[in-house]
């Protein structure tokens, strides 16, 4: 890792000149993709058209990331007023209400991601009729995911796959604001009750009592049993991955704003806690929290750009002040830092917002890299950062 040339500055002067520098690479990015897709993550530190699959040509609206690039000029509209970010960001209502329509790669949990971004969003500020509707049949298609009599929404694959069935992930957290949103948007509560359900389980069952977190967990599908917690993506089964643990900090604040329930709060504080107590000394996490200073292994970008988020989050939940202010410091030493170290600012052969990210570093792949969610959470902390009272997509 070497660290960009920035200078040394105020936190709001070094938050101004990062989100200048973001903005920059939105615009390039725009003439690059236009209403096409870049990959999970960067190929040597730049971004490519996403990759042929599921039938579809190259830099098509396949997987499970590409609603953060509308996410993000979504959130270059809030931070600039500049139209042409709406305009950009409203050419990719059509893909993704086409992706619905045509049944296009939509056997995964991450319709929660892929529509509040892309969809929930745009339904929201614009009326635009195309995005409600295309959110509203994500919302149907994800309820098909929950999985009864365990309460939990299946996190990806075919419904029928033994080794897929009964399993949920914790990055599932995320993918409830869109049940919410469309129970307020139907007055249907069985869209809500189901995130209710599933979220409660993953509280009992994913968060250890030590304040770590299961990467993944499954569930007996007939009797509804708790099983066992495994890992994907992580060190191993018994270590803490550590954008697993930033989705807890995260995805239990976003559940406890739309529930109101006080153990998800708590359940939010514990794994930040534990999250804030692992990280190394420029606040920046190992990819797995087993891991510090010393040890050799890569960082990972993306799971400090979640946290300083889902930190900031959590804070506007407590009324305890001093704690509020606590975890508010530490989102913003979090960001700070990966304004100064890990933003792409003086990288100008790089087109990410943040490199030095890690997809999964089992399988070997997007280590070391920019990833396109990182890159989304970074300029999502940058909008809190900036904007007083932001209105979260979430």
């Amino acid at each position: 890792m070497t660290a960009t040339d920035v200078r040394p500055s105020s936190d709001a002067e070094a938050t101004a000149a990062a989100v200048a520098a973001a903005i920059r690479t939105v615009d390039a990015n725009i003439v690059t993709f236009d209403d096409r897709y870049p990959g999970d993550t960067t190929d040597a530190n730049r971004y490519l058209l996403r990759p042929p699959s599921a039938g579809q040509p190259e830099g098509a609206n396949v997987g499970w990331t590409t609603s953060f690039w509308p996410g993000m000029l979504w959130l270059a509209h809030d931070l600039t007023g500049d139209d042409r970010y709406l305009q950009a960001a409203m050419s990719h209502v059509d893909s993704f209400a086409a992706r619905m329509t045509g049944g296009i790669d939509l056997d995964t949990h991450d319709l929660g991601f892929l529509y509040t971004l892309s969809c929930v969003t745009p339904a929201r500020r614009t009326g635009d009729p195309r995005a409600r509707d295309a959110a509203l049949a994500a919302a149907d298609h994800l309820m098909t995911r929950v999985l009864e009599p365990a309460g939990i929404i299946q996190a990806w694959g075919d419904l029928n796959d033994p080794r897929q069935r009964g399993r949920t992930i914790i990055d599932s957290l995320m993918n409830t604001p869109l049940l919410f949103w469309a129970s307020k948007t139907t007055g249907d509560d069985r869209y809500a009750a189901a995130a209710r359900r599933h979220t409660a389980q993953l509280r009992q069952h994913i968060l250890r009592p030590d304040g770590t977190t299961f990467h993944t967990f499954y569930w007996d599908t007939v009797s509804g049993a708790p099983l066992r917690g495994e890992t994907e993506q992580g060190h191993a089964d018994h270590s803490c991955w550590a954008r697993g643990q930033a989705w807890g900090i995260y995805g239990f604040s976003l559940n406890h704003r739309h529930l109101g329930d006080p153990a998800l709060l708590a359940a939010a504080r514990t794994c930040a806690d534990h999250f804030l107590a692992c990280l190394p000394d420029d606040r920046v996490a190992y990819w797995d929290l087993e891991f510090g200073d010393g040890s050799g292994q890569e960082r990972d970008s993306s799971a400090a750009a979640i946290a300083a988020c889902g930190l900031v989050e959590l804070a506007d939940g407590l009324t305890d002040t001093a704690s509020a202010d606590r975890y508010r410091r530490a989102a913003a030493e979090i960001l700070r830092s990966l304004i100064d170290h890990y933003s792409t600012n003086g990288h100008p052969a790089s087109n990410a917002l943040i490199l030095h990210g890690v997809y999964d570093k089992p399988k070997g792949v997007g280590v070391d890299e920019g990833t396109l969610w990182g890159d989304y959470f970074y300029l999502e902390a940058l909008t809190r950062a900036t904007i007083p009272g932001w209105a979260s997509p979430w």
